[in-house]
């Protein structure tokens, strides 16, 4: 009799004792679980740094070409290896590196004289890319950065690098962007003006119009004089 009732709360017992067990295996469970996301993970990979936005334009201003930059990097994970930035122009074979200097915060702007174009101490211009100064006359020359002013392709560089467009600023109205000084043509013993006229005259394109301005002007005062003298007569 004994024995059965021992044997009973024994068993009682281990089944008091069995959800407890149970209960507490769950969190090893779960553990688990946690641990194969966790080996699983994958970082997320570093912004590379980029020079989007950046220019770099060509420009007259009293007849001297330069070339206008602005220079933007975006490196939020400090990824760049340079902070100088420069810029590169080719046309596939020649190739001309202008330093423009150092980054300040990632940033920076300002303008360089384009090669082969030089100024004096006034900002006067004194050279230009693809001319020479000879024996008192400005004549076209292969040298001096000519192919500059042909087909080219521009890149600004800092580590990273991103392709710009560039070109040779055009001559206008106002200013040459080339020397204005009157040259001989081999075809003609007349001097003429290498592609344009002084850049504080008027295009070639516009002087016709000038000239019949100018004529239909003059016939206008002489039908206005003529009025006048019949008047005076009458």
């Amino acid at each position: 009799m004994r024995k059965s009732a021992l044997l009973a709360f024994a068993v009682a017992a281990m089944l008091c004792l069995a959800p407890s067990a149970a209960h507490a295996a769950a969190p090893a469970s779960i553990d688990s679980t946690e641990t194969d996301v966790t080996d699983g993970y994958t970082p997320n990979e570093p912004d590379e740094p980029t020079l989007a936005g950046s220019t770099a334009v060509g420009e007259c201003e009293r007849d001297v070409p330069w070339i206008s930059y602005a220079v933007e990097l975006t490196d939020p994970d400090q990824q760049a290896t340079g902070n100088t930035a420069r810029l590169v122009i080719t046309d596939g074979t020649n190739t001309a590196t202008l330093v423009l200097g150092d980054l300040v915060d990632g940033k920076l702007s300002g303008r360089i004289l384009w090669p082969g174009a030089s100024v004096d101490g006034a900002g006067n211009a004194t050279g230009w890319p693809g001319w020479a100064f000879v024996d008192g006359t400005w004549v076209e020359t292969d040298g001096n950065y000519r192919w500059t002013r042909g087909n080219i392709s521009a890149k600004i560089t800092v580590n990273p690098e991103v392709a710009v467009p560039l070109s040779y600023p055009p001559a206008t109205p106002v200013c040459a962007a080339a020397p204005e000084t009157p040259m001989l043509s081999p075809d003609s013993p007349e001097p003429t003006v290498a592609g344009f006229l002084p850049a504080t005259g008027l295009g070639a394109s516009l002087l016709p119009i000038a000239l019949v301005g100018g004529l239909l002007a003059a016939i206008g005062l002489i039908v206005v004089a003529a009025r006048r003298r019949h008047r005076a007569n009458g």
